[in-house]
């Protein structure tokens, strides 16, 4: 007897990639309009906080999973991201949500600069270079009277009324994280993204078949801080606050590693599965046994059984065995 086949077996709903992926789309697009129904907030909330994660993973997929750099700092751009927005809206009142692209751009350039130093190391050596860049920009926070020093920056609630005051915030993450996804896609399928993967197996033989390979590690470092940059602005102004200790910890960088391996790092749609899985395994901890050191054991044993069954991640392994869903296989 020949084994299951979902790719042979399934539906015609999974038999056109862009169906399925198209009627998510259209249904998260008329979410928010449950609001006129009931106040649904929290609902909004862990889809826009999803949005988020699905935007942090994808983009760090980028010089994590196809470049083979394990960073754990890259929630430093999270960071510079939401200081840009934070600073200009409280000193001259600019709105976060304009300063999108400006945030991106900063922190796209702090990682192309950060990338000239720390990558010229691989392996264990990098993760520890940035590890210390959390450390540090964390002390440089901590004590920079300019932006709020500890006690960082607060901004302006928006005028909207309590049951929609989440909707932009939703829309922009919405935006930003279809974006990670596409730039996600093409570079996997580009020729930059060819020599990114490349180099990750053998840069010595990647340098001799001629490939820059300083240029493409440092160019794919800085890509993959763009987008976090950008959601660093919208996450400013729908916290309303900006301090260190929120944004540099080494815990946000951890979970998006966690993500990344979980849904299978160095595939299109692995870090959407990851991002998804973990923060609804999380809820589900939380509503029964709340917020304790639980969370941390049962998020350790999930991964732990995840990998022993799915060594190259859900996306990666089902891929491998041939019993990936189309919708998911954009690789």
């Amino acid at each position: 007897m020949q084994p299951h086949n979902l790719e042979t077996t399934a539906s015609p709903l999974f038999a056109k990639k862009g169906m399925f992926p198209g009627m998510i789309l259209i249904i998260l697009l008329i979410l928010p309009c449950i609001q006129f129904i009931a106040n649904f907030n929290y609902l909004i909330h862990l889809f826009l906080y999803s949005f988020l994660y699905i935007t942090l993973t994808t983009s760090w997929n980028i010089i994590g999973g196809y470049g083979g750099f394990i960073s754990l700092g890259h929630n430093v751009f999270l960071c510079i991201g939401a200081y840009i927005a934070g600073y200009s809206a409280v000193r001259y009142g600019i709105s976060p949500f304009y300063m999108v692209f400006f945030s991106a751009f900063g922190a796209a350039l702090f990682g192309f600069l950060v990338g000239l130093i720390t990558l010229r190391v691989r392996g264990p050596s990098f993760i520890i270079s940035s590890i210390a860049l959390v450390m540090i920009l964390r002390i440089v926070f901590d004590h920079w009277d300019m932006v709020g020093g500890a006690s960082g920056i607060t901004l302006k609630y928006n005028n909207l009324p309590v049951e929609w005051s989440k909707i932009p915030h939703y829309y922009a993450f919405l935006t930003i994280a279809l974006l990670s996804v596409l730039q996600n896609w093409y570079v996997k399928h580009s020729k930059f993204g060819l020599a990114l993967r490349a180099l990750a197996h053998d840069e010595i033989r990647s340098e001799v078949a001629g490939i820059n390979v300083r240029l493409i590690k440092v160019t794919a470092f800085a890509i993959s801080t763009f987008f976090i940059g950008a959601a660093g602005a919208i996450w400013a102004d729908y916290l309303t606050y900006i301090r260190p200790n929120i944004f540099l910890i080494i815990l946000i960088s951890a979970n998006i590693v966690l993500m990344c391996i979980l849904g299978g790092k160095g595939t299109v749609t692995g870090p959407i599965v990851g991002a998804i899985t973990l923060i609804i395994f999380n809820e589900i901890v939380i509503t029964f046994f709340g917020a304790t050191e639980l969370n941390i054991l049962l998020t350790g044993l999930l991964l732990v059984g995840t990998l022993l069954f799915f060594p190259n991640g859900i996306v990666g392994t089902l891929k491998k065995r041939k019993r990936l869903p189309r919708f998911l296989d954009w690789d």
